[in-house]
């Protein structure tokens, strides 16, 4: 995927939801991943020409695994000119050397999250973009429905009424493939996930499941996202009307 198409994608979204105000200023949270540096490019290109002005700037949660080399991504920010924060916690030991957890994934996104929003508050900042894309929206789904018995998925949007910030997704229209593709494209500074169960949880099932239910039933991943974006899931917000010139 070329970056014109992910501007693109990145764009329609923003606007179909309104994402993006005058003024915002949007912290991006940066795991290292192909996902994160992704919406990392996409932000900043669009940051050159979209009609509501943003501030951007960049934060990792550095969960505190040895051997974890952010150099290249604060390297890719400077080429960037974004500002970039690197918050130390001491997440991984917590989680696996003093709690030992079995399935760390759900306390971990939770201490991962608050300490994304409290360096996003002393930044300034207003909003917070995730990395989701596509088939994320679609594997939440189905890791509901199977898991939970409940037909939900995360939304555009989320408005986080305890610190005051919203978190946006402004990927959702982008194929992971496409995201996998504009890595390679640009050679983005992945840097390797350290997490001891990275691609041992449900949602690697989920995202196989997906992958096997399209082959069996080809197109099966665009009726999901379609039911995801017009079911009337609770909390999802209505596109907005634009206007007619």
């Amino acid at each position: 995927m070329k970056i014109q198409r992910l501007l693109s994608l990145t764009r329609q979204a923003i606007d179909d939801y309104g994402l993006i105000g005058a003024g915002d200023k949007i912290a991006v949270g940066i795991s290292g991943g192909k996902d994160s540096l992704t919406l990392l490019y996409a932000l900043q290109g669009l940051q050159k020409f979209y009609p509501n002005k943003f501030d951007l700037c960049a934060i990792t949660v550095d969960l505190g695994f040895s051997g974890f080399d952010l150099s290249p991504v604060k390297s890719l920010c400077e080429e960037l000119s974004v500002e970039y924060t690197v918050v130390p916690t001491e997440i991984g030991k917590i989680l696996f050397d003093t709690r030992k957890e079995s399935n760390p994934c759900a306390l971990c996104a939770k201490m991962r999250k608050g300490a994304l929003n409290e360096a996003a508050i002393r930044l300034g900042c207003n909003k917070i973009a995730y990395a989701h894309h596509r088939d994320d929206l679609i594997e939440t789904m189905l890791l509901s429905l199977i898991y939970e018995g409940r037909f939900y998925s995360f939304s555009p949007e989320t408005f986080l009424d305890r610190t005051g910030l919203t978190v946006i997704r402004p990927m959702i229209y982008v194929n992971e493939a496409d995201v996998i593709g504009f890595k390679n494209r640009y050679q983005l500074p992945v840097c390797k996930n350290p997490c001891p169960v990275d691609g041992k949880t449900k949602r690697e099932y989920v995202k196989q499941l997906t992958r096997q239910l399209n082959l069996d039933a080809p197109g099966v991943k665009e009726r999901f996202f379609h039911a995801i974006t017009e079911g009337n899931i609770d909390g999802w917000p209505q596109k907005r009307i634009k206007e007619l010139i």
